[in-house]
């Protein structure tokens, strides 16, 4: 199972100083943490992308090459790859480019984001996300996948005779997730080519998340690419931890309090009740996080939200290396330990998608059993 840190890269002030980071200061903050997170053994970094205060991380595969450059080991990733706003034409060309400079330790997660005035900033209107979500990726996937395109679709101009340089590495497009927090269309298209499925699991009850979960299994298994218990699932999750609960709660509850995204709501004590957020000791993290599989089934990936809302540094810091070294090695052992055999335990990577060969279904653009019936239907 892999277990990491995703970051959405907000610039926010400390609420117990007052000060907060330059952009210099919080991307030079993010990339220690990515350092720090292969460091302690963890596996994967993912970082958001946005395009407006009060976030930083207005180019992912910049800051993912930067640290490539100075990690050997980290699988690196996106927390939100905007796939609405952004070409797929030059989402084909980074990755694949950020492929070749990490030897091929990248994977991405596709998202519509969840700012609005962005999409005109792009030339796009926001009441077409869904739909443009489905068009732009299945170009991409397109993209990845044909060596010469010839396309046209409602959202860009046609493609003729359009060759994406460079080419995945090995010839291999890496690994897709698609994360969604309510849009069941969005769970239906990961289903829909056998990708991976990525809730946040930040804001929602574990109702909500199982039963976006329990969609997106169920059309994997429709599909044809597996049982419902195969399909490849992420799991996001929030958490600040302690010597004791009381400790952990009176240090974080100031940055709970001013969060930008449900500061000045909910208490502290109502959120960890009504969302998987666990502040609290190292044992308090395990218990719940282990508490994730009773409703998501086995999962293959467990990310981390530890850096945000003006957090110091070097608590940040703290709080990873007590993941690697308290955490992370009991929930991988316990999870691997109450897997059924025929469950994957991670999901695909480079490695193992070159392994498969180039027949393999991850080289389909369309899935095997969708292009079936569409020419028993001719």
């Amino acid at each position: 199972m892999q277990f990491g840190i995703f970051s959405v890269g907000d610039i926010t002030p400390d609420p117990t100083t007052g000060v907060a980071p330059t952009e210099g200061e919080r991307i030079e903050s993010m990339t220690r943490i990515a350092l720090k997170a292969e460091e302690v053994g963890l596996d994967v970094f993912a970082t958001g992308e946005h395009h407006n205060p009060p976030f930083v991380v207005s180019s992912p595969t910049t800051h993912l090459a930067w640290i490539a450059a100075k990690t050997e080991r980290l699988l690196l990733s996106t927390s939100t790859t905007l796939i609405t706003t952004n070409d797929p034409v030059k989402i084909a060309e980074d990755y694949a480019f950020l492929q070749h400079l990490s030897g091929g330790r990248v994977d991405l997660m596709m998202g519509r984001g969840n700012t609005g005035p962005v999409y005109p900033w792009f030339g796009k209107d926001i009441r077409d996300g869904i739909k443009l979500a489905v068009e732009n990726y299945h170009l991409l996937r397109t993209l990845w996948r044909e060596p010469v395109v010839n396309w046209q679709g409602q959202f860009r101009t046609p493609l003729q005779g359009y060759m994406s340089t460079p080419a995945p590495l090995d010839g291999t497009p890496p690994f897709v997730w698609h994360g969604s927090i309510r849009s069941p269309e969005i769970a239906e298209q990961a289903a829909y080519y056998g990708d991976g499925f990525f809730h946040n699991h930040i804001f929602w009850n574990k109702e909500h998340t199982e039963q976006m979960v329990r969609l997106y299994r169920q059309r994997f298994e429709h599909y044809g690419h597996g049982a419902a218990d195969q399909a490849f699932v992420g799991l996001g999750g929030q958490v600040f931890m302690g010597t004791s609960e009381a400790e952990a709660r009176k240090q974080f509850r100031p940055y709970f309090d001013n969060a930008p995204v449900y500061g000045h709501g909910p208490s502290l004590e109502e959120f960890t009740r009504a969302t998987p957020l666990t502040v609290g000791t190292p044992e308090q993290v395990i218990e719940r996080t282990l508490g994730f599989a009773d409703y998501a089934g086995d999962y293959q990936r467990q990310m981390f939200l530890v850096d945000h809302a003006g957090l110091p540094t070097d608590v940040v810091l703290e709080q990873i290396e007590i993941l690697g070294r308290e955490v992370v090695p009991v929930l991988r052992a316990e999870f691997d330990r109450r897997r059924p055999a025929h469950v994957p335990s991670d999901p695909p990577t480079h490695t193992t998608l070159v392994a498969a060969g180039p027949n393999a279904p991850h080289h389909l653009v369309e899935p095997a059993r969708a292009t079936a019936s569409q020419g028993a239907s001719a």
